[in-house]
């Protein structure tokens, strides 16, 4: 299985495309990068976790460079990045952690 995510602007209506993701794994109390991506233009990056690395048990993080994003869309927002943690307790299912984003909020939940 794995991770994936997708950001939805939700003040615009529409994907945030082209936003730097970062996936890493927490083992000592340091985090590690595991991967580095951006969303498509349909918001999504669909394969965070790299081909050949196995869903392990502990805690990842899913970091959203959204400050060039707001940038982009002639926004200013108050949040230069967002990062959700998260703890994988079955590694049989897929995780996928979408971010629901505007200039001055967000908000996120597990998917399908």
């Amino acid at each position: 299985m794995g991770v994936s995510t997708h950001i939805l602007d939700t003040a615009m209506g529409r994907p945030a495309a082209t936003v730097q993701v970062s996936l890493a794994f927490e083992k000592s109390g340091e985090w590690k990068t595991l991967n580095v991506s951006a969303t498509d233009a349909d918001g999504r990056c669909k394969y965070l976790l790299p081909e050949g690395e196995a869903l392990k048990f502990g805690l990842y993080r899913v970091h959203f460079a959204t400050a060039d994003y707001f940038v982009s869309q002639g926004l200013v927002g108050l949040y230069p990045y967002v990062e959700i943690v998260f703890e994988i307790r079955d590694t049989t299912q897929h995780y996928h952690i979408p971010l629901l984003l505007t200039a001055n909020g967000y908000t996120t939940y597990r998917g399908s």
